[in-house]
């Protein structure tokens, strides 16, 4: 199985949604196939797109490019995972709270997602985000995440379209995302602006 090193040297960085991102995988991975998905046989439907995605790649072997990582535009730290040859399902919603922040960490906090990144930030910022990390690696999977077995119906497998080019841009586009403005085959983009 990969490691949090290998998801923190796919991502580039370390931080707390990586590591609920790489605990959650590897719940899914022994509850439904005990290993790294080699092709289509997990797939992933995603609620988020945070940092925890990465970790969901790395670990489970699902892809948008294989076509079994789905994301659903949600905003919620959840994942659910279905093993293609039984329908047997698994959702895990992250469960944990971050510890509580002191004033002056909210202050720096505060400072650092409007831009400011001096040492003095970054040595505070830093510090918590090292924290949050070592204690979601470290905590009993039930008070990380809540885990939901069950069955689903199974999305289709990835298909593969053929490319067309769009009458504007010239750019290739599979043929599905394409529109017919006046027997012209066009992109969305194109499409839009032509409106």
């Amino acid at each position: 199985m990969k490691s949090f090193e290998d998801v923190i040297d796919f991502h580039g960085h370390i931080c707390p949604g990586l590591a609920l991102g790489y605990r959650v995988s590897v719940c899914a991975l022994k509850e439904l196939i005990g290993e790294r998905a080699s092709d289509e046989e997990l797939v992933a439907i995603v609620e988020n797109n945070s940092c925890a995605i990465d970790a969901v790649q790395i670990i489970t072997g699902c892809t948008f490019g294989k076509g079994n990582l789905i994301f659903n535009d949600y905003g919620k730290q959840v994942y659910t995972f279905i093993k293609r040859s039984s329908g047997n399902s698994i959702r895990i919603s992250v469960n944990w709270e971050s510890p509580k922040e002191t004033k002056e960490e909210k202050y720096m906090w505060n400072r650092y997602i409007k831009g400011d990144h001096s040492n003095e930030v970054l040595e505070v910022v830093h510090s918590k985000k090292s924290d949050k990390v070592n204690i979601i690696l470290n905590a009993n999977e039930d008070e990380l995440l809540k885990v939901t077995k069950g069955k689903m119906d199974l999305p289709e497998k990835a298909k593969i379209y053929p490319s067309l080019r769009c009458s504007i841009c010239w750019e290739k586009v599979m043929k599905p995302k394409t529109k017919v403005k006046n027997g012209n085959i066009l992109c969305y983009p194109c499409f839009e602006k032509d409106n």
